[in-house]
């Protein structure tokens, strides 16, 4: 049942994608649409990395002890000034797994 529902799932999502890239198919979206679904994505990663970042015990931490806002912080200041995704996803990790492990206690 899990692997009809998995497979499922998987047509579906391959069908709505193929629907609008098809350019045979005589589908168009207007203007305020695609404008609309523009703040789609930015929304949805918010909407996954929020409780991540603020929350990551379960409870509000806005402390200077949590690395994941301060590796969100650095990575926000990183692509800013840099303008390169790749490099500051990469320093950022690097940063955050660094700040991980010494608050965490090094073994």
């Amino acid at each position: 049942m899990i692997m009809l529902l998995i497979v499922a799932m998987g047509l579906l999502v391959f069908l709505n994608r193929y629907a609008f890239l098809e350019p045979r198919l005589p589908l168009r979206l207007s203007s305020n649409a695609r404008q609309f679904l523009g703040f789609a994505v930015p929304g949805m990663l918010t909407a996954i990395c929020g409780p991540i970042v603020f929350m990551p015990d379960h409870q509000l931490d806005l402390s200077l002890a949590n690395p994941y806002l301060l590796g969100a912080v650095v990575a926000v200041v990183l692509v800013l000034w840099t303008r390169s995704v790749l490099l500051s996803m990469l320093l950022s990790m690097g940063l955050f797994f660094v700040l991980r492990w010494w608050l965490n206690g090094a073994p």
